[in-house]
């Protein structure tokens, strides 16, 4: 089975908690992760915190996320390892042939994430239409620039 796309490698993590202060005391102050930006979205009800350590192609961000009304959801704080996020050199093709191969996407689509990179999400659970998944696990899929597409695909 050929794929029209590639993925180059890890783009980030994300950690979810109550309180992001905490985990940026943690990741920031202790561990040394440069602090980058902060994203907020009531749609996505996300308060989070951008952090990164690398550079170029290998840079790794690690984003610190509390939720922005901690009664709705999505619940970003309720699994501590929210998502990962890989990096993908075509994701509109990635998205066109994993749906034919049945795995389910997350509502939303394809869309700017809080890094300014086009994402979208495949789904922890599948459904009886789309029977393949994140088995548990939240993946974000995000559009690689033409830099990181180069610095990994070697």
């Amino acid at each position: 089975m050929t794929k029209p796309f590639k993925i180059l490698g890890i783009q980030q993590v994300a950690i979810g908690g109550e309180n992001k202060e905490r985990l940026r005391k943690l990741w920031v102050d202790l561990l040394g992760f440069d602090y980058k930006s902060t994203f907020v979205s009531e749609r996505e009800n996300v308060d989070e915190d951008i952090c990164a350590i690398g550079k170029g192609a290998h840079e790794i961000e690690v984003d610190l996320m509390q939720p922005f009304d901690i009664e709705k959801k999505p619940a970003v704080h309720q699994t501590p390892l929210n998502h990962i996020g890989l990096w993908v050199d075509d994701l509109p093709k990635a998205v066109e042939w994993l749906s034919a191969q049945g795995l389910r996407f997350a509502p939303g689509g394809i869309r700017k994430g809080a890094a300014g990179y086009d994402i979208t999400f495949v789904h922890p659970k599948g459904n009886e239409e789309f029977p393949l998944c994140g088995e548990g696990v939240l993946i974000e899929l995000v559009q690689a620039p033409p830099d990181i597409i180069a610095g990994l695909s070697s």
